[in-house]
């Protein structure tokens, strides 16, 4: 039988230092498309019916090493203690996405819609205007449910290690199924143009793939090295690939966003608020209604940093393979992975501190 060891599990330099790292790469990607603006549209011209091949091999990158760390046979002991499933389900499908909505429209297409003027033009040739774009791209973050990160966000706040993990698998199962038809009708409701072929594809490319091929290769290793090999030594060496993925991809979209962060700076602070406030509401939700559900805090605390936290290696291939490298809705999703790390770290250490909330005989 499988066993999933975490005791040891630290932060990774890449994983530790994460927002540094985007901050870094996202000045070179700024400098990138300031002094050699045609360096990235080059390279984005390798396409395959509108998808970007580098783009792709990035995305996909990103993607596999999160899915083949997911152990499928945990899934079936969830049943066993439906509750705190039930409740990370409820909250990241029936309310996240629509709040994300809300708070979206509410701050970037009214409190801060003068100071966002302008318009796009789309991968289709279609122009919206340009606070929708941004919009968008906080909804595309809001459907995308739980990273392979919350793995350590769990661990961090001593919480249920195996819950969490049951709950990347769970989440990457029904993204496969919901993550278009919602997706499609909320930007269908921020009257944005709903290309359903590009979100199936998007999400069967960027979800599908890299999960079917998570799967077999990690019972292929597993059958072949053992489980202790593929810990200790195979994921060792995977995980930097899905940081440095997202890293070499974070370049490629801000050199298109040069000109116009250089301009105006504000626009990355304006993004950010209505995330930030997103995230605490959705944490403090769902921590409360564990408390109400009478959840022990080892479950309390990993279904809320699970609803809290965004899968943005999808959030940014979806906007990427809809809306182009070059969209408000690309940077909005961009800004979701700049404020991730150190927003999480804040919650993992309020959920320590409140940990005497919950009856101690669960803790």
């Amino acid at each position: 039988m499988e066993r999933v060891i975490y005791e040891e599990r630290q932060l990774s330099v890449f994983e530790r230092y994460l927002t540094l790292w985007v901050i870094g790469y996202i000045g070179l990607g700024i400098s990138l498309g300031k002094f050699f603006p045609d360096t990235a549209v080059a390279l984005d011209q390798f396409t395959i019916y509108q998808v970007s091949i580098p783009i792709a091999i990035c995305l996909f990158l990103m993607m596999y090493p999160i899915m083949v760390k997911i152990d499928f046979a945990e899934v079936v002991k969830a049943g066993k203690t439906p509750k705190p499933v039930i409740l990370t389900l409820f909250i990241n499908w029936c309310i996240k996405p629509f709040t994300m909505l809300a708070i979206a429209t509410f701050f970037l297409g009214g409190v801060f819609k003068g100071w966002l003027p302008g318009t796009e033009i789309l991968k289709d040739g279609s122009t919206v205007e340009l606070y929708r774009s941004y919009i968008s791209g906080c909804i595309l973050l809001g459907i995308a449910p739980c990273t392979a990160m919350v793995l350590i966000w769990g661990h961090l706040s001593k919480g249920n290690d195996g819950h969490t993990l049951v709950m990347v698998a769970i989440n990457s199962l029904t993204m496969l199924f919901f993550y278009a038809p919602l997706g499609g009708w909320l930007l269908g409701v921020n009257k944005m143009p709903i290309p359903w072929q590009t979100i199936v594809l998007s999400v069967v490319i960027y979800v599908g793939l890299p999960l079917f091929l998570g799967y077999h290769s990690r019972k292929w290793i597993i059958a072949k090295k053992g489980f202790k090999w593929f810990e200790a030594k195979f994921l060792h060496y995977l995980t930097p690939v899905s940081i440095s993925a997202l890293l070499v991809t974070l370049v490629l979209l801000f050199s298109f966003k040069g000109e116009l962060i250089i301009n105006q700076p504000q626009i990355i602070l304006l993004i950010a608020i209505p995330l930030f406030i997103q995230t605490c509401l959705i944490f403090g939700l769902t921590y409360g209604l564990a408390k109400w559900l009478k959840l022990s805090y080892r479950d309390a605390a990993p279904s809320a940093l699970i609803g809290a936290s965004n899968h943005f290696e999808v959030a940014i291939a979806t906007s990427t393979i809809l809306f182009g490298l070059s969209s408000g809705a690309s940077l909005a999703t961009v800004v979701g992975v700049l404020i991730e790390v150190p927003l999480m770290l804040m919650l993992v250490r309020f959920s320590l501190k409140t940990k005497n909330w919950f009856k101690r005989k669960h803790i």
